[in-house]
């Protein structure tokens, strides 16, 4: 999971940037219609809490998937793509990435027909775990240890409009809101030498469409859209812009569409071209304010929204359309933290800026700890894991040893104390000697840090439920 962070503290220049704009509008509203500054003020702080997601989502869909000129391509829509390693510091699409495990990818394009995901046969103790997201960013659908077990089997995915009936030979279908939707799988690493291995099971992940499984004629092929170019990097300058076009793929719903009508009221939405210079002075200053205000709730959400155990921020974050219930905030509070996170029954994800005592973490002035007492590791049935970023960015954090996180099967090559607790040690410099093992390098700078807890134990003591659980990840301590 990637936390996508936005440089908010240049949005008086996204002003500029969108009264620069020379599209023409094609909605400008009447301006004996059009609502007031302060009304106007609001819808785009509820828009910009509304719409985060989904052009976070647009985005790297367009990187991913459409633009095959971008350093961040994986491969054409119903296409899986395999990545036989772990992320990097190089790897900036999405924020707060996960290095733990592989990743294979593929965007679904559910327009024609439905897709089918067969997996295959993987040993039984190895996490793998294929999660949906669609593109309101409701993780709808799992296959995987937890969710279906590790035996082979094939699974259908289908579009919003799709009807009919789960043919044989499927054991399970999912319904995505929207037409397209990513797939995203993790399959667990062991150690750096089990590369073959993941590399074996990767290779056994099989996308075709329904057609293609059922071996009959395929249908006929959807319309070529020519998608809106987008970057992650490019949202805090275009975001209305953005908005307008990635609404087109999320089809309107009953718990939607008042907000999408006061959007339209300023007139954003789908088939509709946002041009900030056709607003008065005071309107196109209503829409900033409402944006910065918009981010600035998310980041109330994310520093209060959650249950602070130990200076953790620990709560149930992603989820599918129930889980949210209409709660824009807590969606773009999760998107925030980490776009593509798995749901609190399939990984937990505490999350700190800050050390025990709530002052903030900061490598460029202090060196820290966090000590794990013997048989109090995180209760998981898979493997856990804490992850360093640059504080600022939220992406991995370039060092001299190549190592962005320490996780579980880490253990037994660690350093232990007398009474078998395991210390980590969160520093910008080597600690050297045997210590170096217990190193998770950090920036010289403010650090993010975010524990994994993969396929989290529901019998006591449990992390679960999220924030609640018996469970309590220990709080980092500032050394002296």
């Amino acid at each position: 999971m990637k936390p996508y962070t936005i440089a908010y503290a240049t949005l008086a220049s996204v002003a500029l940037a969108l009264t620069a704009c020379d599209q023409k509008s094609a909605n400008a509203a009447d301006i004996s219609t059009a609502p007031s500054p302060a009304e106007t003020k609001t819808i785009a702080e509820e828009g910009f809490i509304y719409g985060l997601p989904i052009v976070m989502n647009y985005a790297v869909m367009y990187e991913y998937a459409v633009d095959k000129e971008s350093s961040q391509f994986k491969a054409p829509f119903n296409q899986i793509k395999n990545e036989p390693r772990v992320y990097t510091y190089k790897d900036t699409a999405v924020i707060t990435p996960n290095s733990d495990t592989p990743y294979s990818f593929v965007w679904l394009d559910l327009r024609a027909e439905p897709i089918v995901l067969t997996v295959p046969a993987i040993e039984k103790d190895r996490y793998y775990a294929v999660m949906m997201c669609d593109g309101n960013t409701y993780n709808y659908g799992y296959i995987g240890s937890r969710a279906t077990g590790n035996d082979p089997g094939s699974y259908m995915v289908v579009g919003p409009d799709w009807k009919g009936e789960k043919p044989e030979g499927i054991k399970e279908l999912f319904t995505s809101s929207t037409p397209f939707s990513i797939v995203v799988y993790r399959t667990q690493l062991f150690n750096p030498e089990d590369m073959p291995n993941v590399i074996k099971v990767q290779d056994g992940y099989k996308v075709e469409p329904l057609s293609a499984f059922l071996k009959q004629p395929a249908p006929a092929a959807a319309p070529a859209i020519d998608f809106t170019p987008a970057t992650t990097a490019g949202i805090k300058e275009n975001f209305w812009s953005y908005l307008d076009t990635a609404l087109e793929y999320v089809p309107e719903s009953d718990m939607d569409k008042d907000i999408r009508a006061k959007l339209a009221t300023i007139g954003i939405g789908p088939n509709k071209t946002f041009n900030l210079k056709d607003l008065s002075p005071e309107h196109q200053k209503a829409i900033v304010e409402g944006m910065k205000a918009g981010d600035e709730k998310i980041s109330t959400f994310l520093a209060s929204g959650m249950t602070d155990v130990n200076g953790w921020q620990v709560g149930s974050l992603p989820g599918d359309e129930a889980h949210y219930n209409g709660d824009w905030l807590a969606r773009a509070g999760t998107a925030k933290a980490g776009l593509y996170g798995n749901s609190a029954a399939e990984a937990v994800y505490p999350l700190t800026r800050v050390d025990g005592k709530g002052e903030t973490l900061d490598c460029s002035k202090n060196n820290y700890t966090i000590t794990f007492p013997a048989g109090q590791y995180p209760p998981v049935n898979a493997f856990w894991s804490v992850t360093m970023y640059d504080g600022k960015s939220q992406y991995l954090i370039e060092n001299p040893i190549n190592r962005y996180l320490i996780n579980s099967p880490m253990i037994p090559n660690m350093k232990k104390g007398e009474d078998g607790s395991l210390t980590l040690y969160i520093q910008k410099d080597n600690p050297g000697g045997d210590l170096e093992a217990n190193w998770l390098p950090a920036p010289n700078d403010t650090v993010y840090l975010v524990m994994r807890l993969y396929w989290p134990k529901t019998e006591d003591p449990s992390v679960l439920p999220p924030g609640k659980g018996s469970w309590k990840p220990p709080g980092i301590v500032k050394t002296e």
